[in-house]
This record gives structure tokens, C-alpha cells and sequence, in this order.
């Protein structure tokens, strides 16, 4: 029961995206406000935490006895639920999940009850984004950004085992002969769901290119990347506008976007993350089509940005034209543009063996406490710390990869049972790109490095993680992937799975003990 003026808070078991129910009986007219977020604010929900204006009204203009639904799905973890001009009776309120229904086959344990529980956010964060459309988030804008799809395009194969949602993201693209409101060439930052307005993001039309070079290798549809073809050359013809002497782009338009963090303010004139994302591009589109005089020029542009943009320790994000026609490094280092160098292979451990040393051992979770290297600033969860994860993925640091899973995401998970925009809850708290920590998750930890559906093929490589036994799931297809293993005896003993006709590669050499196959 409740009171004209009272109000009650209700704490869901987690984070969830859906649709609000509840029975109400009132003796006289009554207005119910149902305020709802993904965190407390202090002890109270607030309406206005992220720009939202997140509350559902109903006006009960009789007495009597009613059901109540929200007609639009949102995403809460507490629900306020507020009366005023009368009294009445709430009973059986609940949350009708909207979120995707083909994740139940994938699994991820171990002997660390921490791990398991980062999966599950991780399978939770992607169902939510993930209905019908890849999503960055479900409460905010519920809408199909590109660089967030990236990430959850990897995650779709691995949990759903296919990739019918990618396809259908990539179709999109196709439908419209043009996009109103943007520039011939350019493809909208988020889509379906134009902006009127002409804004893009041109750093979100090359993750456009990187992910479709991806998403060949994970579905053989050459057919959707044969038809995207001429958007894709639309957009270098774009870009070719924004090309200076030196054969980096400058000055790009609108709202050029690398990361939450200081790097956002940092990208112009010559912006040295958008222009190795760039030159990324130029080798994605010359593997898909034959078109090898791009992976030359690619090259050309990552040598002329190790000669301009490295300062001797780091990478410096941006240059600015000076007065007199030359250019002029900002000085500036963040994080995420050392990240970007190596994500996009601009550098290389092998190249940069002192930097990446810094990187590998002085930045990560802990760096804020460390406080090592406080000039250089600090990369956020979208992307900063994903690339970081990948780079140390790359160089096989399945332990290191382990401890900074729990304390970049255990916080998360603690909290509100999904994984978020930001490392700290500061903006969304379910965001479809945060899901990527699943396929980490099976790669690094389980050891499952690589599931090739289209060539029947599967890699497994086992790494010396502080754990005692581990298993997981993949399906592919109809059918699916099983990894588990143990440590027992001095031994490490495994089971391995994989659908029929597949080939399966296991790699154990970089355990310290032996490995027996049961």
C-alpha cells in the first residue's frame, strides 16, 4: 500500500532490459510515477542520471482494478515507484525481459567463481543488445552504432553460434540507394536510426571496414561483401578529400571520435589514431578485393606516422598546422594512442620492444594506484582498455589477461550485473560492446583460440592460467565446440569436442607440465 506523497524502491536481481508490469487497485483517481535506473544515486534513483529522462507516468482517472505494462522496453536494476493524489495498492510487479534468445547453449566455468560470474554479465550485456538489431546500449539510444558492432559481432558467433544478426546488420547498409543528410560517401555512425541533423562520425565508418573484413572470415558470405563493395569505395573516395601531402588525412569533418577519455580532444589537426585506423582500412579493403596498391599506400602511411607522430618513449596523439604551413606535435600522450598504434600495427613488440615493455608491465587496472607514468593519459573501457586486452592477447598473456579481466569488469559485475560503457558508472551500464569479454573469456582463459565454421576448422592453444580446471561451450551451428580441463596429479588432462568433419589443432606446448588428452 501506498500513500498520496509516499514512494517505495525495488531492487531487481541485476541489471535487465524489458518492459515494466505491475497490478495497482486505487479507491479514487491516482498518478503513479514508476523512476527507474541501472544504479543508486547516493540512496535515491535518479531520473537524470545519463541524460535520460527515465520515467513512466500513469494517470488512473477511475477507480477500480488495473494492469499496467510500459509500452516501450527500458533498462533498470531499480525501480521507484512514486504516487500522488491518492492512495492505492501495488502487487505483482515484475519485469518482462526483452532480450535475445539464443545464448542458452554457450557455457563458461571455472575453479574461479569470480570468472564465471564476468561471463554471465558478459552473456547478459550481449542479450540485451542484441534482439534484433546490434544495439550500444538498451536504455539510453537502442540503436545500431558501428565500432560497438564490431565487438558484438565477435561475441554473436561465439554465443549464438552463427552470425544470421550480423548479416542482417551489414543488409542494412545495403537498403538505401543514398543516406539523406550525409555526404556522398560517408555511412551513417548509427544505423538503422538516421541523423537528420548531418552529423557522423568518420572514425566509425573505417570500424564499418574493419569488421566486414572480419565478418568474411567468420561467415564465407562473400555475397553481402561483394554487394557492399561499391559503399566501400565510396567512402576512400570520401576520405581522399581529407588527404594531405604527407598522405595522412587532416582536418576531418564532423565528430571524429577515438575514445571517452582525454583522447576525444585531441583529434585535430592531424589526428594520429583516426589516421592508423585508416591505414587499417586500406589493408582490409585490399584483402577483400584484390586492390594490393592500398596495402602499399597503407604502409606508406604507418612509416610517415612512426616518423611524425613517435616522440622516443610514446606516441603522441595529434599535430596542429602552424601559421606558416607546417606542422606542430601537440605534445600530448594519452593511452588508447599507444593502444591504437599496436592495435592497427603501426607498431609492433617487436619494433617498439621498450614501449611495448611500459605498456605490458606499467599501465593496466592498477595504473591510477601505481600512479606510474602520470603525464600520459588515461585510456577508458570504450576501447582503451578492449584494445589493451587484444594486444595482450596477442602476445599470449593468459595470466596477465585473467587478473586484469577481474579488476577492470569484477566492479561491474558486482554492481549491476552487466558490463559498461565507461570504468566507472558514469553513463550506460549495459553496453552491447562491454560483451566482448565472453569471447576473451573462451580464447584466453579456455584456451578455444579460434573457431573457423567456414573452414571446419578449430585452434586450441592452452596457456598456464592460476586455475585449477576450466570448461565451456561454443556452438557452432546446430552443433558445437567443448573444451574442458583440469590440473590433477601433476598433469594437465583435457577433453576436447568439435561438431564432425572439423579439424581440430591443439597446442600445449606452453604448459609447464604434461598435458594428457582423455
Amino acid at each position: 500500500p501506498l500513500a498520496d506523497g509516499q514512494f517505495r524502491i525495488f531492487e531487481f536481481a541485476r541489471n535487465h532490459a524489458g518492459f515494466i508490469g505491475a497490478a495497482v487497485r486505487c479507491d479514487a483517481p491516482v498518478r503513479l510515477y514508476f523512476v527507474f535506473d541501472e544504479i543508486l544515486s547516493g540512496e535515491d534513483v535518479s531520473v537524470t542520471r545519463y541524460a535520460c529522462a527515465n520515467v513512466v507516468t500513469y494517470d488512473l482517472l477511475k477507480p477500480g482494478a488495473y494492469r499496467l505494462e510500459s509500452f516501450e522496453p527500458y533498462e533498470l536494476k531499480y525501480l521507484k515507484v512514486m504516487v500522488a493524489g491518492g492512495a492505492c495498492e501495488i502487487s505483482d510487479l515484475y519485469f518482462r525481459e526483452y532480450a535475445n534468445p539464443d545464448t542458452g547453449r554457450a557455457s563458461f566455468s571455472s575453479s574461479d567463481p569470480a570468472l564465471n560470474r564476468i561471463f554471465e554479465a558478459a552473456r547478459e550485456t550481449f542479450k540485451q543488445n542484441a534482439v534484433d538489431c546490434f544495439t550500444d546500449c538498451p536504455g539510453r539510444e537502442r540503436a545500431g552504432w558501428l565500432c560497438d558492432s564490431f565487438f558484438i559481432g565477435r561475441v554473436a558467433r561465439d554465443l549464438c553460434g552463427n552470425t544470421d544478426m550480423e548479416r542482417m546488420f551489414f543488409q542494412n547498409f545495403l537498403l538505401p540507394p543514398r543516406f539523406e543528410a550525409l555526404p556522398d560517401g560517408m555511412l551513417p555512425m548509427c544505423y538503422p536510426a538516421d541523423h537528420p541533423n548531418s552529423n557522423y562520425i568518420p572514425n566509425w565508418a573505417m570500424w564499418f571496414v574493419i569488421q566486414l573484413d572480419e565478418y568474411l572470415a567468420r561467415s564465407g558470405d562473400r555475397a553481402t561483401v561483394d554487394a557492399l563493395k561499391p559503399r566501400v569505395l565510396a567512402l576512400l573516395d570520401f576520405f581522399k578529400a581529407y588527404t594531405n601531402r604527407d598522405g595522412l588525412l587532416e582536418k576531418l569533418p564532423a565528430w571524429v571520435f577515438v575514445e571517452w577519455s582525454q583522447a576525444n580532444k585531441l583529434v585535430q589537426d592531424v589526428n594520429y589514431p583516426s589516421n592508423m585506423t585508416y591505414a587499417e582500412v586500406l589493408s582490409c579493403v585490399a584483402r577483400l578485393y584484390g586492390i594490393p596498391e592500398l596495402e602499399a599506400q597503407a604502409e606508406r602511411m604507418r612509416a610517415t606516422i612512426r616518423k611524425q607522430s613517435f616522440d622516443g618513449a610514446f606516441f603522441v596523439d595529434n599535430a596542429v598546422r602552424q601559421p606558416d604551413g607546417s606542422l606542430k606535435l601537440s605534445g600530448e600522450r594519452t593511452e588508447t594512442c599507444q593502444y591504437y598504434a599496436f592495435f592497427f600495427r603501426t607498431a609492433t613488440p617487436e619494433t617498439y620492444p621498450a614501449l611495448w615493455r611500459t605498456l605490458r608491465d606499467d599501465f593496466g587496472p592498477d595504473r591510477r594506484a601505481t600512479k606510474k607514468h602520470p603525464e600520459i593519459h588515461f585510456a577508458n573501457a570504450f576501447i582503451g582498455n578492449y584494445l589493451r586486452l587484444e594486444l595482450l592477447s596477442r602476445q599470449g598473456l593468459s595470466s596477465q589477461i585473467l587478473a586484469e579481466t577481474k579488476g577492470y569488469f569484477l566492479k561491474m559485475e558486482e554492481l549491476t550485473g552487466t558490463l559498461w560503457e565507461n570504468d566507472t558508472p558514469t553513463a550506460s551500464c549495459c553496453h552491447g560492446f562491454a560483451s566482448h569479454v565472453a569471447s576473451m573469456l573462451y580464447r584466453d582463459v579456455l584456451g578455444l583460440r579460434a573457431v573457423d565454421a567456414v573452414n571446419k576448422r578449430v585452434t586450441i592453444r592452452f596457456a598456464d592460467v592460476p586455475l585449477e580446471s576450466c570448461s565451456g561451450t561454443m556452438p557452432v551451428g546446430r552443433d558445437s565446440v567443448t573444451v574442458s580441463w583440469r590440473k590433477e596429479d601433476g598433469a594437465f588432462r583435457y577433453r576436447v569436442h568439435a561438431p564432425k568433419g572439423f579439424d581440430v589443432s591443439i597446442d600445449a606446448s606452453r604448459l609447464p607440465f604434461k598435458a594428457v588428452r582423455e
